[in-house]
């Protein structure tokens, strides 16, 4: 990411299935976070860090992980942060997001933050805090260089309704 320390504030939004590192101390990224979870990672002696930002982790039977978006992504950050210098043994993390925007549609957010969880203690990457769950969205913001992440909830958008059913002949092309 540019400005790596001597330009000015730096701000990059990290969208679905993306990731973006700052190394800089005024580099900052963030995401808007509904059932979608993130994990903000970083090396605290080589001042750099990302921001992933994972839609559905995938599917896991018996253990394994199939699909893997989630795995894909974390690998994903985690190599380019090795890349930047960090060092795996070091890296830590904050993690945020995971909650239950629509009632009765299975809770994607749970699950997403169960992966993110269940990736960082098998990865042996400590988690120093961060917010899952619940039921608001969250904008959240990183600072890489330090470490530091703010979060603030958002209000729920109103109910979702359907879309009313286009006029049509009753024939359902598939």
């Amino acid at each position: 990411m540019p400005g790596s320390g001597a330009e000015a504030h730096e701000f990059v939004q990290v969208r679905q299935g993306a990731h973006a590192l700052g190394r800089g101390p005024d580099d900052v990224v963030g995401a808007i976070l509904g059932s979608c979870v993130a994990a903000c990672i970083w090396d605290p002696l080589a001042h750099v860090g990302g921001m992933n930002h994972i839609l559905l982790p995938g599917r896991t039977v018996s253990g394994y992980v199939f699909d893997g978006h989630g795995a894909c992504s974390m690998e994903r950050l985690i190599n380019a942060l090795l890349k930047e210098g960090a060092s795996r043994g070091r890296l830590r993390a904050k993690v945020f997001g995971g909650a239950t925007m629509v009632p009765g549609l299975g809770d994607i957010g749970a699950r997403n933050a169960a992966f993110l969880e269940a990736y960082l203690r098998r990865e042996g990457i400590p988690c120093d805090g961060g917010s899952l769950g619940g039921n608001r969205a969250r904008m959240v913001r990183f600072w890489p260089y330090t470490g530091r992440a703010r979060q603030r909830l958002v209000d729920r958008v109103g109910e979702v309704v359907a879309p009313p059913k286009p006029p049509g002949n009753g024939v359902e092309l598939f």
